[in-house]
């Protein structure tokens, strides 16, 4: 999991203090107080597995810390809490989030999990129960949600790679949730994808969190505005 560092640790104290909830598009800015002031307290919780947590690579070159530096660079006031652990699982998540929206009160909660469920033959109707409860564990804690969609190989069989896309989706309609179908798209669907992967074939090189990104940039600017 990533740390804080300690600037981090005092904004996120100081803002949590004035926090309101920016809107997230889909969803009614009226009942949640939404506002387009950059000067009020936002904060972003990733709750992710190994693709968040930069497995194999260098410190800061993921895609989070370089959410963090698109932030300032755009000049918006966020904080953003990376609570991802590598090998995580949906259920690993569904029993960790209750306390870190406790501790960190997000405006928003971006959800990366459900590709070691897959990895690991779980049944999709529990990855599904499990992302419909953390949707709405964050959701009565007043954050907005954005899931990030994933997909599995071929050899998966077609049905099943099917129905895991589909969780996704139906899982955010359902919920009234933000959703990013593909987390990967541009990096595993592209005809020369073993170029954006370390040698494992399933986490993608320093090069390609640029994209992963870049995928997930604008619905993260939305959940903000």
């Amino acid at each position: 999991m990533n740390s804080f560092n300690e600037n981090q640790q005092v904004n996120r104290r100081h803002f949590i203090a004035t926090s309101v909830i920016p809107m997230l598009v889909g969803l009614n800015p009226v009942a949640f107080g939404a506002t387009n002031s950059g000067k009020q307290a936002r904060s972003i919780l990733i709750l992710g597995d190994s693709l968040s947590a930069e497995y194999g690579l260098k410190r800061g070159s993921g895609w989070v810390a370089l959410l963090e530096k698109k932030l300032t660079a755009e000049k918006i006031s966020a904080t953003v809490i990376n609570a991802s652990i590598s090998g995580d699982t949906t259920s690993g998540g569904r029993s960790r989030l209750p306390a870190l929206l406790t501790q960190h009160q997000p405006t928003l909660v971006v959800i990366e999990l459900g590709g070691n469920d897959a990895l690991r033959g779980l049944p999709l109707a529990l990855t599904q129960d499990n992302l419909t409860s953390m949707t709405h564990a964050a959701q009565q804690a007043k954050a907005r949600v954005l899931l990030l969609g994933m997909q599995v190989p071929p050899n998966y069989g077609h049905r099943y790679a099917e129905d895991f896309a589909e969780m996704y989706v139906k899982t955010a309609q359902t919920n009234h949730a933000a959703l990013l179908p593909f987390f990967l798209k541009g990096i595993a669907d592209v005809p020369d994808s073993l170029k954006w992967f370390q040698a494992d074939r399933i986490h993608p090189k320093e090069e390609a969190h640029p994209i992963i990104l870049n995928n997930v940039w604008p619905q993260i600017k939305k959940g903000l505005q």
